[in-house]
């Protein structure tokens, strides 16, 4: 165990981790103190902590803490006590009054002490500071929202300005479950010409500005930081177009099929709308039934078919967005190469600039990027480079500005195609060759002609992943795999392609692996159905889901996964250490006993259980 690591347990008497009461939030007391009343406060307190004499002060500083506290974090109580000034004072008067019972027993307690008196003084004189705070704060709010609502209804409809509890509970996170404030209010623009006036006057009111889509992001993008954040969901946006099939893009060497989307269309309803049309909607993320593609543009999504046409980057022709300024920026890319954007040498895009009516051009400019800067090597998406050569939007997560519509390229997919199933039951460094293997076979097989065959489709899923989704393996004795691999091949020629996954199977036999083919729409259709279910990821493990394949470089793959596990068993060994350490303190000292045990001798009622028990612990550690 590190001795540096810090101790959760002092070495006097056990610290209650959490002493405010009504706290069913993630946030621990410190946390709640230093926001309430500040971090000198969290020092006073923790210095007072071994000079209690009866305790009764400091739970009644607690309660006055934890009823402003669960005000605080749950909106529909707050809704309450703005809607009932009657029950607000009453609120109000009670705080008060604990905080009186405080300063009755501060000078009869702490006569004796003047430095233990002065702290006491000052954490009553912050703990009166809160409450008349946390007064205030109705009545900015009350203000607060009449002026929002007067300002913002100029544009958008009143029913779209909400600052009702449940808007505000449903926007205070995305899929990382990762909650801090509250949004103050959330807006649902119902055209896209709203967007801009609405991000205009959120600078007025000095609102901070929060776009949001489906809310399926794993990076924490939607998350509101301030009290006084706007969320502006996107999700009304749904104006999807027809499926132009012959759409002339600029300086593109060839007419191309698009479609136009709103950003509030969900992926799936554009992936499906491709589809009628015999097309493929490239951006197809594993939340493809809720994620919205505004978030895509934002976030850059990619997905299964990622492998093949790129992220969203790669298939967008042009999209549009509301500045932070609460202006328009119209982008399109020129010379298009209908494929992969890192592939092309030189990059261009043309920015249009316009005022906040759409009407006037302000600023027109071409911003020209090297292909190659777009990814580093064995790389389908870097996610270290938010910059992106100055492109606006694309990869920002929402920081400079809010995607309102765009227009995507649509491809055609071969006729024919078989999915594989790849489970791997060793390490997954003994994993990676095979998958290097694949890899470079299927690179190799001719992309043009009729004998054309290609990966359409990969993903990687990890062993915790497997685990979450409850993943059935489809190979029988084995048990659960380390790590799965799925794929489509595509192709003109259905026996070269059935030859392509054949090989591809016999390839991963060869490293002690098991692989399966798909070949009718439904068994492809199964073989793919694990990959949907990210939501297990949360449930299960509280962590994100990385996309191995599009992320980090296949080749580095094994050491990435062997650098995981070897962090989370070194932090599960010093948890248990911390536990070993925690337990014989406890064992070596004075144990309580049952209040019916007052009178039982405790050398006869423990005899050598404690010393067995030290000795089994010793044992553990020692292991």
């Amino acid at each position: 165990m590190d001795s540096k690591s810090p101790s959760l347990f002092s070495e006097a008497s056990p610290v209650r981790l959490r002493e405010i009461p009504y706290n069913y939030t993630s946030f621990s007391d410190r946390e709640i103190v230093i926001r309430l009343l500040g971090e000198e406060s969290w020092q006073i307190l923790e210095s007072l902590r071994g000079e209690r004499i009866t305790g009764r002060s400091a739970r009644m500083l607690f309660e006055v803490l934890g009823d402003i506290w669960a005000v605080q974090r749950n909106p529909y109580l707050e809704d309450d006590l703005l809607d009932n000034r009657k029950r607000r004072r009453a609120l109000l008067e009670a705080l008060r009054h604990r905080l009186r019972q405080m300063e009755k027993r501060h000078p009869e307690l702490d006569g004796e002490n003047a430095d233990r008196a002065k702290r006491v003084e000052l954490l009553i004189t912050a703990a009166h500071q809160a409450v008349d705070a946390f007064e205030a704060h109705f009545d900015r709010t009350h203000d607060m929202r009449r002026k929002a609502l007067a300002l913002l209804s100029k544009h958008t409809r009143k029913d779209n300005i909400c600052f009702d509890g449940f808007a505000r509970v449903s926007h205070v996170t995305d899929a990382t479950d990762w909650r801090v404030e509250y949004p103050f209010v959330v807006l649902y623009p119902c055209t896209e010409q709203e967007v801009g006036h609405l991000v205009r006057d959120c600078i007025k009111l000095g609102l901070t500005i929060i776009p949001r889509g489906g809310g399926t992001g794993y990076t924490g993008g939607a998350v509101p930081l301030t009290p006084y954040s706007a969320v502006i969901n996107t999700e009304k946006l749904v104006e999807i177009g027809r499926v132009e099939p012959e759409t002339s893009l600029p300086g593109a060497a060839q007419a191309y099929a698009t479609i136009y989307t709103g950003a509030g269309v969900v992926t799936r309803r554009a992936m499906e709308t491709a589809e009628k049309a015999g097309l493929v909607f490239a951006c197809d993320p594993t939340s493809a039934d809720a994620s919205c593609v505004g978030g895509n543009v934002a976030m850059n999504a990619g997905g299964k078919k990622a492998v093949l046409w790129g992220t969203a980057l790669d298939n967008l022709a042009s999209w549009r967005m509301v500045t932070p300024d609460g202006n328009w920026l119209d982008v399109e890319r020129v010379n298009h190469n209908l494929g992969k954007i890192h592939e092309q040498a030189q990059v261009s895009f043309v920015l249009k600039r316009f005022d906040a009516k759409h009407r006037q051009l302000l600023s027109e400019e071409q911003l020209l990027i090297p292909g190659a800067a777009f990814r580093k090597g064995e790389l389908g998406k870097d996610v270290t480079d938010k910059f992106l050569g100055g492109l606006p939007g694309i990869q920002k997560e929402g920081c400079d500005g809010i995607i309102t519509s765009a227009r995507w390229i649509l491809h055609k997919m071969p006729p024919h195609t078989r999915t594989f199933c790849l489970e791997f039951f060793g390490q997954v460094r003994e994993a990676v060759p095979a998958i290097l293997e694949i890899r470079d076979y299927l690179a190799a097989l001719p992309k043009h002609g009729p004998a054309r065959v290609m990966l359409a489709g990969l993903e990687h899923l990890d062993e915790r992943y497997v685990k979450a989704v409850g993943y059935a393996g489809k190979a029988k004795h084995h048990g659960r795999p380390k790590m799965v691999l799925i794929g489509d091949i595509v192709g003109d020629d259905d026996k070269q392609v059935a030859l392509a996954a054949s090989e591809v199977v016999r390839l991963c036999n060869a490293r002690n692996a098991e692989g399966f083919i798909a070949v009718s729409p439904e068994t492809r259709k199964t073989f793919w159905l694990d990959r949907a279910r990210t939501a297990a990821i949360a449930k299960h493990t509280n962590a994100f889901k990385i996309n191995e394949d599009v992320v980090i470089p296949l080749p580095r793959m094994g050491d990435y996964c062997d650098g995981i596990e070897r962090i989370n068993i070194e932090l599960s060994l010093r948890n248990k250490l911390r536990l070993c350490d925690a337990l014989s303190r406890l064992l070596a000292g004075d144990l309580p006993l049952r209040a019916y045990e007052d009178n039982v001798d405790k050398t006869e009622l423990f005899g050598d259980r404690r010393g067995l028990a030290l000795a089994a612990i010793a044992s553990v550690r020692a292991r």
